[in-house]
């Protein structure tokens, strides 16, 4: 659990997502349609999947990826985002675009 949210909080956006997952792929075009350059973790990469996956599920993702955190705080995934451009969501996101992309401190 440390390690999922040590590396939730290493950037503005951060997403967790399996290389082999359209649904993943999905969410970080969107994030960077929108001018965000998320962080994005495959954690299908990583030795210990099997473990992240499970502080996701603890931490209330109902599918382990992909899992937005925004400034640390799990959002969701593909459920709980609407990336239609005249959603409240998507003009937050572009609207600090930057301030997303950098490293989150």
């Amino acid at each position: 659990m440390d390690k999922v949210l040590r590396m939730s909080s290493e950037k503005g956006v951060v997403i967790f997502s399996k290389s082999s997952c359209c649904l993943s792929y999905a969410v970080q075009v969107l994030f960077q349609d929108l001018g965000v350059s998320p962080k994005i973790h495959e954690i299908d990469k990583d030795p210990e999947c099997r473990e992240i996956e499970k502080a996701l599920m603890k931490l209330g993702c109902s599918k382990p990826v992909p899992a937005v955190f925004i400034g640390g705080k799990l959002v969701g995934s593909t459920n709980e985002i609407n990336f239609s451009p005249h959603t409240e969501f998507a003009r937050g996101i572009s609207k600090n675009a930057t301030k997303l992309s950098q490293s989150f401190k």
